[in-house]
């Protein structure tokens, strides 16, 4: 059964946590979690391009000139695609790109994270004055510098005002995280009340 250390606030080793082998003992799939991180960037495009077609520019469709005899080459219209300030040959119109994967992909994230033993369980994460230094203090202590999710069980205006300034490091809550934000990060940091709040809702 996969395993994650258990920190205090003060950046101590107080035990260990056995994580649930349903949502982190998951064999990674290299091909899922790839579908699983295209699935999220395709989801943050906004899909308002558009451009306009031959039958959409503003030309006259009268024939430039005649189809023969001026050593020319052929032309039927001037908004042709061919030619400069013509309509666009199969132009962007807006599009939703949005697609929807199952919960056992975030559980696939989740596993390879554990695999690398790279989930810092905290107890008890709060912090009782919204400052930045010592947040950063606790991080480097536990050893999450650099990138780093901290995850808590509902939106702890504190902690993310703390942590909102440190390079690299992001907050969100245990009911929306996404498997690119969990393999973009080196290293989870959750509350263990999260962390319950994750086998909860990914079992």
């Amino acid at each position: 059964m996969p395993k994650a250390v258990i920190y205090n606030m003060a950046g101590d080793k107080v035990g260990e946590y056995e994580l649930s082998e349903a949502v982190f003992g998951i064999e990674p799939n290299e091909a899922v979690l790839h579908a699983s991180v295209k699935n999220y960037l395709a989801n943050q495009r906004q899909g308002t391009q558009s451009a306009l077609t031959k039958g959409e520019v503003s030309y006259t469709t009268k024939k430039p000139w005649r189809q023969k005899g001026t050593g020319r080459a052929r032309a039927g219209y001037a908004g042709s695609p061919v030619w400069r300030h013509g309509g666009v040959a199969f132009a962007p119109k807006p599009r939703d790109y949005r697609y929807s994967l199952t919960k056992k992909t975030r559980r696939l994230a989740l596993s390879a994270k554990a695999a690398e033993e790279s989930i810092l369980v905290i107890d008890g994460l709060k912090v009782d004055e919204i400052k930045t230094k010592p947040f950063a203090e606790f991080l480097r202590k536990i050893g999450a510098e650099g990138k780093a999710m901290v995850i808590t069980e509902n939106v702890d205006e504190a902690v993310v005002k703390s942590a909102r300034n440190i390079p690299g490091v992001t907050t969100t809550t245990a009911t929306i995280i996404s498997a690119y934000e969990i393999l973009n990060n080196r290293v989870l940091v959750v509350d263990k009340a999260a962390l319950q709040k994750i086998e909860e809702v990914f079992a």
